[in-house]
């Protein structure tokens, strides 16, 4: 099931989304190395974005944060991508960071496409030719599996960290049918990808049970997946708790796929 098909619109509410954003206007001097971006999205509306590139052959990560984050606070975690021989490039959401306009559920999805094509289109320019990948975090999660099911031409692979496939409180407040028709269609929408997935998760998440990521894992159609479960870890520590294991595995997939 395509979720274009579906009709979204009613999580776009004022309600449901100051129920379900909590947007930081959050920004810092371009670290050494890296390039910012503006992507313009609508009429007077860009979002803002950061590129820590290290080879135009490298593979490239576009990552989408968790909710409450912001691109400056990945300056000192990208590094450990490039460690790994990664470019990352990392992009706010409306209102979020520097960027314009305010965030909903829809525009997070379109505006992640324009990210990847803008993205694309960059790297051409630039004479990029390695593989490219996204990786969802947590609320990220939304426009990975947007783009996984619906741009899988685009990428070769991608990641959800910390993520399950279901609405969370966007859907709150809805009535009991509607509720179960859009989490049908978003659960379909998870389990379409068909292409290489890694699923990365903390043992002890308190927010996204392990049991969902696992039966996300299972239930995804394509045969390239892989589950990491970092041991003794949260929802939002696993990257810390299980250094060596989170980048090892990141590290491993995007060679595994790069050419995929």
């Amino acid at each position: 099931m395509d979720m274009d098909a579906v009709d979204y619109t009613m999580l776009d509410s004022p309600e449901a989304s100051a129920r379900s954003f909590y947007p930081r206007r959050h920004w810092t001097e371009t670290p050494e190395g890296a390039v910012d971006y503006g992507i313009t999205v609508a009429e007077g509306v860009a979002l803002s974005s950061r590129f820590f590139a290290v080879g135009r052959a490298n593979p490239t990560v576009l990552f989408f944060y968790g909710n409450g984050e912001t691109v400056p606070g990945y300056d000192s975690i990208a590094p450990h991508y490039n460690e790994i021989g990664a470019n990352f490039f990392i992009v706010d959401y409306r209102g979020y960071g520097a960027s314009g306009g305010e965030p909903a559920f829809g525009t997070m999805l379109s505006d992640a496409h324009q990210a990847l094509d803008w993205l694309r289109d960059t790297m051409r320019s630039l004479q990029f030719t390695g593989p490219l990948y996204v990786m969802g975090r947590s609320m990220g999660r939304h426009a990975a599996f947007e783009l996984a099911a619906n741009a899988s031409e685009r990428i070769n692979g991608v990641i959800i960290e910390s993520g399950r496939p279901n609405l969370g409180r966007f859907a709150e407040g809805l009535a009991p049918e509607a509720i179960a028709a859009l989490e049908a269609a978003y659960h379909a929408k998870a389990y379409s990808i068909n292409i290489p997935a890694l699923v990365i998760h903390g043992q002890w998440d308190e927010t996204a049970p392990l049991r969902d990521a696992v039966d996300m894992h299972d239930k995804m159609h394509t045969a390239a997946k892989h589950l990491e479960i970092i041991p003794g870890a949260g929802h939002n520590d696993l990257m810390y708790v299980g250094y060596r294991q989170y980048f090892a595995a990141i590290r491993q997939f995007l060679a595994r796929y790069g050419s995929s």
